[in-house]
C-alpha cells in the first residue's frame, strides 16, 4: 500500500483551473518532492491531501483513507506544516509545542523522542514567544507540533521559503533523520537545488506535473545540447540568441545564459559554430560558448517550454 495515492485530482477556483489532472503515488518511507514556483497548484495538492478542502474532480487516498470519506481519520494520521506559519505568536515555544499535543490526546513527555532532535534546537528559547523568534527557529517549532503527535505521513508546504542557507541545510538534515525512521514525507518547494534531496519528485507548472521520476531520472532524459553563454552585453546577448533558429530556449542563469540547441543531425562542435557565427553576425565579438551538463532547473525551463508549445 503507497503512503499517498492522488489519482486525476482536478481543483477550480471560480474560472482559475488550478490542479488539472494530477496523478502521483508516495511510497512507505519516502521523501516526495513537488517542485515548481508559486501558483502552480502545490498548496491546493497539499491541502486535498489534508482534507481542507475539496477536490472537484478525481480521488486521492492517504494510508488508504480517501480524503473524502475518511478526513476525521486522515487528521489523526497526519502532520501538516503550510507554507505561511500559522503557530500562536503570542504564545511561547513550549506553549504551542504543549497545545498541539493536547489537541491530539499526548502529551510533550509522552513523546519527546520523536522531536527531540528537533525541538533541542528551541529548548534554550522555549519561554521565547513564537512571533520573536528568527525564521529557522519558526520553522523547527513548526515541524515539532506537526510531528508531536507520531504521525504517519508528513505534508510541509514550502517550509523552507524565507530561511536561510544554513536553517534549510539543517532543516533538510532532520527531514532525512525522520525517512530513516519509516516517516513518509510529501514536501513542496520552489528551491530546484532541494529536488536532488529528495527520493522522487514531480516538476508542477500551472496545475499540471510536467514529469514524475528521480531527481537523476529526469535528468537523464535531457538529451539536447545545452550551452552556456556569457558575454558584456548580456540583456542583448539574450535578446539575440533567441532570434537564432537553431536555438529551442534561452534563459538568464547567474552570470550565464544556458541556450538549448536543436541538433538538426549537427554534432557538438558543429551547434557550437553555429551559434557564434549567428551571434558574430548580430555584431557580437566578446563573448563565449562552453557546453554544461544540465541541472533540474534546465529541465524543468525546458519542459515547461515543451508544454508551452505544445
Amino acid at each position: 500500500m503507497y503512503s499517498v495515492e492522488a489519482d486525476n485530482l482536478r481543483k477550480h477556483y471560480g474560472s482559475n483551473e488550478a490542479l488539472r489532472g494530477v496523478s502521483f503515488h508516495v511510497g512507505e518511507g519516502e521523501i516526495f518532492g513537488i517542485i515548481g514556483p508559486d501558483g502552480a497548484g502545490k498548496t491546493s495538492i497539499f491541502r486535498i491531501l489534508t482534507t481542507l478542502i475539496l477536490p472537484d474532480g478525481g480521488e486521492a487516498r492517504v494510508l488508504g483513507l480517501d480524503v473524502v470519506r475518511d478526513y476525521h481519520e486522515i487528521r489523526n494520521k497526519v502532520g501538516y506544516m503550510p507554507g505561511r506559519f500559522s503557530l500562536y505568536q503570542d504564545l511561547s515555544v513550549e506553549e504551542n509545542i504543549r497545545f498541539f499535543a493536547t489537541l491530539f490526546g499526548t502529551t510533550l513527555e509522552e513523546n519527546y523522542d520523536l522531536v527531540k532532535d528537533i525541538y533541542s534546537y528551541l529548548e534554550p528559547f522555549k519561554k521565547r514567544k513564537a512571533g520573536a523568534l528568527s525564521g529557522g527557529m519558526k520553522q523547527k517549532l513548526a515541524l515539532s507540533c506537526a510531528l508531536i503527535h507520531k504521525p504517519d505521513v508528513l505534508f510541509l508546504d514550502e517550509p523552507t521559503t524565507g530561511v536561510d542557507p544554513v536553517s534549510r541545510k539543517e532543516f533538510w538534515n532532520m527531514l532525512t533523520r525522520l525517512k530513516q525512521q519509516g516517516l513518509s514525507i510529501v514536501v513542496s518547494t520552489p528551491y530546484m537545488d532541494e529536488a536532488t534531496l529528495c527520493d522522487r519528485i514531480a516538476l508542477i507548472q500551472k496545475g499540471r506535473f510536467l514529469d514524475t521520476d528521480t531527481p537523476s531520472g529526469i535528468i537523464s532524459k535531457f538529451t539536447l545540447p545545452l550551452l552556456a553563454v556569457s558575454g558584456p552585453q548580456m540583456p542583448s546577448l539574450l535578446r539575440d540568441i533567441r532570434r537564432i533558429p537553431q536555438v529551442f530556449s534561452c534563459f538568464a542563469f547567474g552570470d550565464t545564459h544556458h541556450v538549448v540547441m536543436r541538433t538538426d543531425g549537427l554534432s557538438d562542435e558543429a551547434l557550437t559554430d553555429t551559434l557564434s557565427t549567428a551571434l558574430h553576425a548580430q555584431g557580437h565579438s566578446d563573448f563565449s560558448i562552453q557546453r554544461i551538463s544540465p541541472n533540474i532547473e534546465d529541465c524543468y525551463m525546458y519542459l515547461d517550454t515543451l508544454e508551452e508549445h505544445s
